[in-house]
């Protein structure tokens, strides 16, 4: 019997038409590499899926389109009109089972004004609670221009999801082409979970950091996976080298340390992280009160998440069974302004 009812957020679909997407990402980024099987994963919501959450006591399941989704189409016109397409479909099935499931927006982000737009959208006319977007949009030729969101330009977009009040969910990419070429190519385990999303990621928030997109946007809501995508562990030297030596030379647009952005706009959650020791750490740098459970399904088990959460001795982890219950589901519903 599963000890905490959850909410659980970092979790993947994808559309029946882009199997064959499926299928390449599952030799890369799953346990058994069977590509069929994980594509039929993606694709099954109501039955698979549906099944482990009672078994392992997930009371709400958020989806989103699952990477690289939108982020790998270099051209305009096919991202705005995919990413319609999945956040379209997306909403059918959750009209299926809407006290089930919910759903994080798949963007285009190649026109900033074009994915504010589409999420404004998607949340008042779908009724979806924020969006999901892996890493920076690939565009120019062959793909290799990397589009980051930390630029003047994206202003408009982010005071959007600011005044929409909804949570952005910062995820990861796979390099390709170029990057891939040059730097992992010769070392491709380490790409995805082991080292490369991790890298991806951090940049892209901590340049946003630096860039002063939390300060335009104070109350910007943003989120990343995987316990934090390594930053926590290593706060104090960002936040030394990035106060300490950098912002006196001129070199940071920030106002705060980035501990302060952690504390105000930044939560992280357990995705593909099941590790107790990691939790207490990551609670103690950041405050318990910015974690939030997840599984990251199909690309972890259900069984492996839930029955690792559902195992920690609370009080010997330090935490208070209300702190527990915070994580477990309470925090998620605080975040994306869940009525359920």
């Amino acid at each position: 019997m599963p000890k905490y009812s959850k909410i659980i957020l970092e979790e993947a679909f994808n559309l029946p038409e882009w199997a064959e997407m499926s299928k390449y990402q599952a030799a890369l980024f799953t346990v058994d590499g069977d590509g069929d099987k994980h594509a039929q994963k993606l694709v099954d919501i109501h039955d698979i899926r549906l099944k482990k959450m009672d078994e392992q006591g997930v009371e709400f399941n958020i989806l989103s389109l699952t990477a690289p989704g939108i982020q790998v189409f270099d051209d305009v016109a096919e991202a705005e009109k995919n990413a319609t397409l999945s956040n379209d479909w997306l909403s059918a099935q959750i009209k299926l089972n809407p006290k089930r499931f919910g759903g994080l927006a798949a963007l285009s982000m190649h026109n900033p004004q074009q994915a504010a737009d589409e999420l404004t959208r998607c949340v008042k006319e779908l009724g979806f609670l924020g969006a999901l977007v892996n890493d920076n949009q690939r565009s120019g030729p062959g793909g290799d221009t990397p589009i980051f969101y930390d630029g003047p330009e994206w202003d408009c977009f982010w005071k959007t999801v600011e005044e929409l009040n909804v949570p952005f969910y910062l995820h990861p990419l796979a390099p390709k082409g170029d990057q891939f070429d040059k730097y992992w190519a010769k070392r491709s385990c380490l790409v995805g979970p082991v080292m490369s999303f991790a890298n991806g990621v951090s940049a892209h928030l901590l340049g946003m950091i630096v860039n002063g997109v939390f300060d335009r946007f104070p109350k910007l809501k943003v989120i990343i996976g995987h316990m934090g995508e390594k930053i926590p562990i290593d706060l104090w030297r960002i936040d030394h080298w990035l106060n300490d030596v950098h912002k006196p030379r001129g070199a940071t647009k920030m106002k705060l340390r980035v501990r302060e952005y952690f504390a105000r706009n930044i939560w992280v959650t357990t995705s593909g992280d099941f590790n107790t020791n990691v939790l207490k750490y990551v609670a103690s740098e950041i405050g318990v009160d910015r974690i939030m459970f997840s599984v990251d399904y199909p690309y972890e088990t259900f069984e492996l998440a839930c029955e690792w959460f559902d195992g920690i001795d609370a009080k010997e982890a330090g935490f208070t069974e209300e702190e527990m219950q915070s994580i477990a589901r309470g925090k998620a519903i605080e975040v994306l302004n869940l009525k359920l």
